[in-house]
């Protein structure tokens, strides 16, 4: 490949329009394309460059564009699309997952660890950042009833685009490949094991994921990528694999909530009280298609489930939001007493 330009990276005026004429004439630009614990991998051209993280620099993550002079990291900028969650076993931090992404493929596998629930979670995630979502059902040659599984994700979103594959048919990708073009960035999430490395490299063309084995007692798989990174695809544009996330937690997603289940809060509008909580209440028109069959208890609970992990997690953080503020606010005025000469008490 020639030299990547910056539009192949994946620039385009909503990015440049933040560059000051000092950095457009001092500095230099580049794209996240690996994040390891004390630095990143920046590429700019054909240069990939390691940058240590700058601790001034908060919350740095794959996909990001950042501004560089020499060795030293400078600014991010304002990101276009940004996927994040609840860290693992934290009950406040929040975790970068990736930026600036066009499209997410959201895998799962059509053997027993197929779940509407998750694909869900996920949607609603993807939704909550704008990001386009694909469904990709990976190991569609060991399931018998392949099409019933995608008519049952369908069903969830007529207009969601959902895909039956198997990854070591490279035919079977060519569908995916109209999403990798030149300039555009796609992910991949889903849990462990749901073939991610394999689908990554049926679509890079060569074994640049390790791929992993398939436990027969669970059908679990073991997890295989462990960071994430950027790769060029052929068509040109730019893949990110991301490790499998086994405790997706959702925290200020509510919007996304809403829209992955959009037939619910339709019928929603017309409950007879504005608060209703879809439970018990008399008039209540969610209650009313649940038992006509127009909703799934199923699908009720995932909703109801989801929202409420969403407030618990959104008011943990913004605790902990509120925490930070009271403590800066504490450390400026000691600050500023100590520049004036007073004593703090």
């Amino acid at each position: 490949m020639q030299t990547p330009t910056l539009v192949d990276l994946g620039m385009r005026p909503f990015f440049q329009q933040q560059l000051t004429l000092e950095e457009l004439e001092h500095c230099s630009l580049g794209r996240v394309i690996e994040h390891h614990k004390t630095e990143v991998v920046v590429l700019a051209g054909n240069d990939a460059l390691r940058l240590s993280l700058n601790p001034n620099i908060d919350g740095i993550c794959v996909g990001d564009w950042v501004v560089f002079n020499g060795d030293r990291l400078l600014r991010v900028l304002e990101r276009q699309s940004l996927f994040q969650r609840k860290a693992v076993g934290s009950a406040r931090a929040r975790q970068f997952i990736a930026a600036n992404i066009d499209t997410v493929f959201i895998v799962s596998s059509l053997n027993d660890d197929f779940s509407l629930n998750r694909i869900e979670r996920y949607l609603a995630l993807a939704k909550e950042t704008n990001v386009e979502p694909v469904i990709v059902l990976t190991k569609a040659d060991l399931c018998a009833d392949a099409d019933d599984h995608r008519q049952q994700v369908q069903s969830l979103d007529s207009l969601l685009s959902v895909y039956c594959v198997n990854a070591l048919a490279p035919d079977e990708l060519d569908l995916l490949k109209s999403y990798c073009r030149r300039g555009r960035t796609v992910a991949f999430m889903g849990s462990s094991g749901v073939g991610k490395s394999t689908l990554v490299n049926g679509l890079l063309g060569s074994e640049q994921m390790d791929t992993g084995e398939i436990r027969e007692q669970d059908s679990k798989g073991r997890h295989t990528t462990t960071y994430r990174a950027i790769k060029w695809l052929p068509e040109g544009g730019l893949l990110m694999d991301t490790p499998g996330m086994r405790e997706l937690q959702l925290s200020d997603a509510k919007e996304g909530i809403k829209l992955t289940f959009a037939d619910i809060e339709s019928l929603a509008s017309h409950c007879r009280f504005q608060d209703c909580q879809h439970q018990n209440e008399p008039g209540c028109a969610v209650l009313d298609a649940l038992e006509k069959g127009e909703i799934s208890a199923r699908r009720l609970d995932n909703f109801h489930k989801l929202l409420r992990e969403d407030a618990h997690n959104s008011a943990t953080l913004a605790q902990k939001r509120a925490k930070d503020r009271a403590f800066s606010k504490m450390v400026n005025t000691v600050q500023e007493q100590a520049r004036s000469g007073k004593k703090f008490k």
